[in-house]
């Protein structure tokens, strides 16, 4: 479920929680990242090593909304190269020799620090229309912020985002269903 800050700054959150609002915005039949917490959905993704297990696999191998017992609230260990794979995606390659076999990497938290800078401090002040001229302004970092808005608005709750399921609801996905699964009917509804 939600939680609290992990990786950045209140001011940067508030600036990443404006800037995803303006990727998926609240309409009369959809909620928006803001009310989704799309914002700490991606913060928890930043600061997914500040805690141990990390934030990354969510348990299993059911989440209780459907019956079975709850497992996704924990977190899985990971792997010694998806542990490798992971830090490199999230922390960047920072010199680190096994981390820069390709060459050296950004990662996702520079990505975000720098964007979020780039909006600038006063972006929760400015209109839509100036938000939106910056943001387009950042075009490496919008698809960024989308693509992680997308995860964060119609994920698993348990990651911090799709505050109690909204985002499912919003696009009429039933959720996960396992283990009850889906009825004939369901499945031959489907387009």
């Amino acid at each position: 479920m939600a939680g609290p800050v992990r990786f950045l700054s209140p001011q940067e959150h508030a600036v990443l929680e404006a800037a995803c609002e303006r990727c998926i915005p609240a309409t009369d039949a959809h909620p928006g990242a803001r009310a989704l917490g799309v914002a700490d959905y991606i913060d928890g993704l930043l600061g997914a090593f500040l805690v141990d297990p990390p934030r990354i696999w969510a348990g299993g191998p059911f989440s209780g909304r459907h019956g079975g017992e709850p497992g996704f609230d924990t977190y899985l260990r990971l792997s010694s190269l998806e542990e490798l794979a992971w830090r490199t995606r999230i922390e960047g390659s920072q010199g680190i020799p096994e981390r820069e076999r390709l060459g050296p990497v950004k990662g996702w938290q520079q990505e975000y620090r720098d964007g979020i800078a780039a909006l600038g401090a006063d972006y929760c002040d400015c209109d839509g229309e100036e938000q939106d001229r910056r943001l387009d302004a950042l075009p490496g970092f919008k698809a960024l912020c989308y693509e992680h808005a997308c995860e964060g608005a119609y994920g698993a709750p348990e990651y911090g985002g799709n505050r109690g399921g909204a985002g499912w609801r919003a696009i009429g996905f039933p959720g996960d269903v396992a283990p009850r699964g889906y009825t004939d009917a369901e499945v031959s509804e489907r387009p």
